[in-house]
């Protein structure tokens, strides 16, 4: 065997087959519109990148940088984090730059986990903490989400249908791909039941900022006591549409980002100096471009719910994220959400997300990002209308 046994462990990828046709369908002209992967269409504000360009003239910013970030970026996350949600953090000890959260939560997986330890993983979830978990030679135990449920998790079923105990427990909200959104009471609730079971809570707030109706995301740090049982990570991918600049951060329990500092250590050297230096002036300048990405998430979100519903498809509508999370039309749901996908890519010339693809409890489902301008979604409207 070439592959290792860590890399043989790994789940089959879901989406490969969507991929795979969605290339197809391309190769013979057709004109997909491709709502399956959550990545961003338009670019970052023009100062950020204007600052980019400006640091990367200096001859200096080409040498290898600190893997854990330069220091003005993390003071800048941390300044921004006490304006945005009133939580102290500490620079030095308290706050890594990572390469994109994907990056942190794998290297952090490979930091803190012993082969075997158990961890608790929201079902349907984003499939990079599967793999992070399996890498590092974790045991997945699935949480499940369900609509009767709102999509909350049952946190007492966590050690009482779990064994060994669970280790370390990895969420998100507002939630990929459900979309669904808590309150602050849902994270102190969290940070009393990890204290009592001793369990580590890394929790990932991509979409903090993409929030619609009035609703706003709370961290998991607010709550009294975070940053004794876990850690939060934040990336400027989807809010400032850094999505290619690969710009995250961890940030909270000290012992947790020690590790994570100790093992970034060894694998890189961090990230391109004008980038983090374009990051400090995306955190510190006017938020109004970050205002600007959620109106128009927004409006797309509302183009498209109100187009499926008006086609007789009932989606309903969400309070945050850049994704509408469908449930199959009743007709169709037999035919599992891979069939049901490539339906659409056939029919509609549309590519959505197979809901299986998130984890067996995203059957059912299929998700939309809405990562096309208004008149291609309402072209994709058409299509779906066509293909039902």
């Amino acid at each position: 065997m070439v592959e290792s046994e860590r890399i043989s462990r790994l789940p089959p990828y879901m989406f490969g087959r969507i991929s795979e046709e969605k290339l197809e369908a391309r190769r013979r002209g057709i004109d997909v519109i491709d709502l399956g992967m959550g990545n961003p269409d338009r670019p970052p504000a023009g100062h950020i990148i204007e600052k980019l360009c400006q640091v990367a003239h200096d001859p200096k910013a080409h040498r290898y940088s600190a893997s854990k970030g330069i220091v003005h970026l993390r003071k800048a996350i941390c300044e921004w984090y006490e304006r945005r949600f009133g939580v102290l953090l500490d620079p030095e000890r308290e706050a890594v730059v990572t390469i994109g959260s994907k990056e942190g939560i794998s290297h952090l997986a490979l930091a803190i986990l012993n082969r075997g330890d158990v961890v608790v993983v929201q079902d349907p979830t984003y499939p990079a903490y599967l793999y992070a978990v399996v890498i590092a030679g974790g045991n997945l135990v699935s949480l499940p989400l369900t609509e009767e449920r709102n999509f909350i998790p049952d946190l007492s079923k966590i050690v009482s249908e779990s064994y060994p105990k669970p280790r370390v427990i990895i969420l998100s909200y507002p939630h990929n791909p459900t979309t669904q959104v808590v309150d602050l009471p849902f994270f102190q609730e969290l940070v009393r039941f990890a204290k009592k079971e001793k369990i580590i809570v890394i929790h990932d707030l991509a979409y903090s900022e993409i929030c619609f109706d009035g609703y706003k995301a709370p961290s998991f740090l607010q709550a009294k006591g975070a940053k004794q049982v876990g850690i939060e990570f934040y990336t400027m991918s989807k809010s400032y549409n850094m999505a290619g600049w690969r710009v995250g951060f961890a940030l909270g329990n000290r012992k947790i980002l020690e590790a994570l500092v100790k093992i970034k250590g060894y694998y890189d050297y961090g990230i391109f100096t004008p980038i983090q230096v374009a990051s400090i002036v995306a955190l510190r300048g006017s938020q109004d471009c970050v205002e600007d990405v959620a109106e128009t998430y927004r409006k797309r979100r509302d183009i498209l719910v109100s187009g499926l519903n008006r086609i007789g498809w009932s989606v309903p509508t969400p309070k945050a994220t850049m994704y509408l999370w469908a449930p199959i039309p009743d007709r169709f749901r037999k035919m599992g959400s891979m069939k049901f996908s490539s339906l659409l890519l056939k029919k509609a010339e549309v590519a959505v997300a197979p809901g299986i693809g998130f984890g067996s409890y995203g059957e059912g489902y299929v998700r939309f990002a809405l990562v096309e301008n208004e008149h291609r979604l309402r072209q994709a409207v058409r299509g779906i209308k066509r293909s039902l």
